[in-house]
């Protein structure tokens, strides 16, 4: 691995923040780049490319999302206890890059025998399934550590810290506003491989950034006791190089579970009985009355996060494919492509992040800021809200079955809307109401939530799955009758969710004991 050089106590700044800021922010940036531009393609290239149903792609893409947020939590302790962030954050950036260069072979397109039967290239999707698994097991290295090294490089009462992540998180939307408008024109203009390939060079890009810049890191991302990892593993090598080893091991669980919606599905229910179980065993016999109190706020939030983050996602299959399948995307400056769409999400959040910030400001001068159950709540009600304005759009189409795009773009705004009212709150909420010796246990129950929304989106989606021949709709209006149900419902769930926690807000506020 790549050593950090030169290292000082204190390095220069640019623009009054450390310039370790800078490195880690297009790190991010080409992170987030290649992340988002792969994931914006992964539905259309399983059911346009490879003929694959749409329950079959929606499982896929479940799989992979709900592993990626899982691995984070594994790699958060390596790093932690052993590598140290910088190790680990390029280590997974080389996973990453193997893997994002590994999907820019795309193999034979699929095509219908003369019996009828779809012809798949299964060497293309074997080695599709793989690359997979290098970005998530990349994924689970990098993206828990560098945002941990950005709240290294900054003391803890440093006024400079908040503003440190709002620059760090720009980086985030960046990557994914300008890969969802490239990676996808490439995808679907020129072929799949020049779109997984130029999310490819973008992760390429990150990794050269971070290490070229690691020098700027200010020795804040170095292993706690470097001593460990030159000790004997149980065969032979260095305990570093054994951790490398297990995790390229890990990489081909990952190859297999990718493929296995039902293994997926099993290892998520297990797991979360557990954690319940442990939780309220540890809620029941190691909590003071107030410790319980906040601790269960805590975990009705989490269930509530759920909730939402499974009608969000559905951005990546059901919403992805209605606006391949449904929306009228002809403009009079050509054809906008269906991934392009995602891109709103990004975008509206760079516009919005600042007015929501400047408006819970404004309201807590007047002591009229709601609590984090109350932005919970109004989040989830965006989310259906959402929803609300995509089955109105259905209800509007023309007569050839087209809906008018501003109906998905008024979606993704009620979306982004409802994002920014939850998600800046989510983790404060963990790191406030968790007790403090398993507060990093409830990081990783938040991620192991988020996780299960990711699979339980995209079961779902399977609401709205439609017949396709050769990867296109044959029967119009019954894609229309489908997505109309699979919209309806989340339409109502996520109103009634969202007034169920607005309901319950006053109670949850009570045994928040004052925070916020």
């Amino acid at each position: 691995m790549a050593t950090a050089n030169a290292i000082t106590p204190k390095g220069k700044e640019f623009l009054g923040h450390p310039f370790g800021l800078y490195i880690l922010f297009f790190t991010e940036m080409w992170e987030r780049f290649s992340f988002y531009g792969m994931k914006a393609l992964l539905i259309f290239y399983l059911t346009k490319y490879h003929f694959f149903s749409d329950s079959d792609g929606n499982h896929i893409v479940g799989n992979y999302a709900a592993l990626v947020y899982a691995l984070p939590i594994l790699g958060g302790v390596l790093a932690d206890r052993y590598l140290g962030f910088r190790k680990a954050v390029i280590f997974g950036a080389i996973l990453l890059v193997l893997g994002h260069l590994g999907m820019a072979y795309e193999g034979f397109h699929a095509y219908n025998d003369a019996a009828g039967n779809i012809v798949r290239d299964e060497t293309a999707i074997q080695s599709f399934y793989l690359s997979m698994g290098f970005i998530i097991m990349g994924v689970g290295f990098l993206k828990p550590n560098i945002s941990t090294i950005v709240g290294q490089l900054y003391e803890k009462e440093d006024p400079r810290r908040d503003a440190g992540f709002t620059i760090f998180y720009m980086g985030i939307n960046l990557g994914s506003f300008m890969a969802t408008l490239l990676c996808g024109w490439l995808g679907e203009t020129y072929g799949w491989s020049y779109g997984f390939g130029a999310a490819g060079v973008g992760m390429m890009l990150g990794l050269v950034s971070f290490i070229l810049g690691q020098k700027h890191l200010m020795g804040k991302a170095e292993p706690k006791n470097p001593e460990v990892l030159k000790e004997k593993s149980p065969i032979g090598i260095n305990k570093e190089w054994f951790i490398y080893v297990l995790s390229i091991a890990g990489v081909f669980v990952c190859w297999q579970l990718v493929q296995n919606h039902a293994v997926v599905g099993g290892i998520l229910t297990f797991v979360s009985i557990a954690v319940v179980g442990y939780l309220l065993y540890f809620i029941t016999k190691e909590c003071t009355p107030q410790e319980r109190g906040q601790m269960l706020v805590l975990m009705v939030l989490i269930v509530f996060t759920v909730v939402f983050w499974a009608l969000f996602e559905q951005a990546y299959t059901s919403m992805n494919l209605f606006a391949d399948r449904i929306v009228d995307r002809n403009t009079q400056f050509g054809e906008v492509k269906a991934s392009q769409f995602l891109s709103l999400n990004a975008l509206f959040i760079i516009i919005f992040a600042p007015i929501f910030a400047w408006m819970w400001i404004k309201l807590a001068k007047v002591r009229l800021e709601p609590n984090t159950a109350v932005k919970f709540g109004l989040g989830i009600v965006f989310a259906g809200l959402g929803f609300g304005a995509l089955v109105l759009g259905i209800q509007n189409a023309d007569s050839f079955g087209k809906v008018a795009p501003l109906w998905l773009i008024a979606a993704y705004l009620l979306h982004t809307f409802g994002e920014l009212s939850l998600s800046p709150v989510g983790l404060s909420a963990v790191t406030k109401l968790s007790v403090p010796k398993i507060v990093g246990f409830m990081m990783g129950v938040w991620f192991l939530a988020t996780a299960s929304s990711e699979y339980i989106a995209s079961v779902l989606a399977n609401i709205a799955s439609v017949d396709t021949e050769g990867g296109k709709v044959t029967d119009t209006a019954g894609a229309l009758t489908a997505y109309s149900d699979l919209f309806g419902f989340l339409f109502i769930t996520g109103l009634i969710a969202g007034a169920i926690l607005l309901l319950l807000s006053p109670i949850l506020k009570k045994y928040m004991h004052g925070i916020r």
